[in-house]
């Protein structure tokens, strides 16, 4: 099956690697899984060697089509349909379920933003993604952006192995790495919160404060208080801040 490259198709080839994201996404009393992005089968195959359910979400028609082929007498869902665009409320999913894919890096963000604060999230997300991507979103304070600390405010997130280029057909130009976030019972920040760090991030090299003058159009002498009060350098970029700090920003700022 030729790959769309629009799509961003590379199929992964390798058996153990495949079954170690099966067994990543592993959830005791867990048994349904739905699969982004099944493309020819070969994750969809050890996924069914943990979950007795799998809901395939496949964008190609003719890979869509052809799925069901390969999997005769499985409990096999098969969704043509965009990820993103995706109504997870039409799928009637049990009470817990987990998700799991091979990804192309152009929809990384908006995938485990949809599940992370979807109304009825997963109870794991394991995917196969870009590995600097991985990186950046298990990232800690120093290399924060706002991709980590998005997925870190409301999910615990760790870093699996790094699976080479080598191992796809075709090879993609960079290696990949697999990536399980889990999602917290209750986020580490607010929205509000979240707001504050965007317009932190307006310019990431940028000192934080001079940033948040911008942004928040407070006088850069209450901004440089605040930094005081909470003992942070006025140096301090954006990357640098914890979520905690973030947090207590947030509320000193909100009181002005």
């Amino acid at each position: 099956m030729k790959n769309r490259k629009s799509l961003g198709q590379h199929w992964l080839k390798d058996r153990d690697i495949l079954l170690d994201i099966s067994d990543f996404a592993a959830v005791d009393g867990v048994d349904t899984v739905i699969e982004v992005g099944p493309g020819l089968g070969t994750l969809t195959s050890t996924l069914f060697k943990n979950f007795a359910k799998v809901i395939a979400i496949e964008l190609d028609d003719q890979l869509a089509a052809n799925l069901p082929k390969s999997f005769p007498g499985k409990n096999l869902e098969v969704h043509n349909q965009d990820i993103l665009s995706l109504n997870l409320a039409e799928l009637n999913l049990p009470d817990k379920y987990v998700v799991a894919g091979n990804i192309p890096y152009y929809i990384t963000s908006p995938i485990i933003q949809k599940f992370l604060h979807a109304e009825h999230k997963p109870e794991k997300i394991v995917l196969l993604i870009q590995e600097e991507v991985a990186e950046r979103l298990a990232a800690e304070p120093g290399d924060y952006s706002i991709l980590g600390l998005s997925a870190q405010i409301y999910a615990k997130v760790t870093l699996g192995p790094i699976v080479g280029r080598e191992f796809f057909t075709p090879p993609p130009k960079v290696d990949s790495q697999i990536v399980i976030l889990e999602p917290l019972n209750e986020a580490l920040a607010t929205e509000s919160t979240m707001a504050l760090i965007k317009l932190g991030f307006i310019a990431p090299r940028k000192k934080l404060i001079s940033n948040l003058a911008v942004g928040t159009r407070l006088p850069k002498d209450q901004l440089q208080k605040i930094f005081a009060e909470l003992r942070l350098s006025e140096n301090v970029r954006p990357a640098d801040l914890s979520i905690s700090d973030w947090v207590k920003l947030e509320k000193n700022i909100h009181k002005h």
